[in-house]
């Protein structure tokens, strides 16, 4: 995951909540005539080249190069604030 700003290409509102999708493989033996699970393997982690974010807003899900290229598209400018109390 990288260590960029994010901003949902969906919805255009979302640019802090987000979820990453990760896939397991877990493998397991039935019996042919019960279908009783008969063995089971510790799940693995699939290593994905490109991981899947999921909007937390809108339940859109991508690749996290989409949601990178968006927030480069419309960059969230810095707004200063000078509060003056008075």
């Amino acid at each position: 995951m990288q260590d960029k700003p994010y901003f949902c290409p969906n919805c255009r509102s979302n640019r802090v909540k987000f979820s990453i999708i990760s896939s397991f493989n877990q493998r397991f033996m039935k019996d042919a005539v019960t279908g009783s699970v008969q063995e089971v393997d510790e799940p693995q982690q699939i290593q994905d080249s490109e991981p899947m974010i999921q909007c937390q807003v809108c339940s859109f899900t991508g690749n996290e190069l989409r949601f990178i290229k968006q927030a480069e598209r419309e960059p969230r400018t810095m707004t200063p604030t000078n509060p003056t109390y008075t």
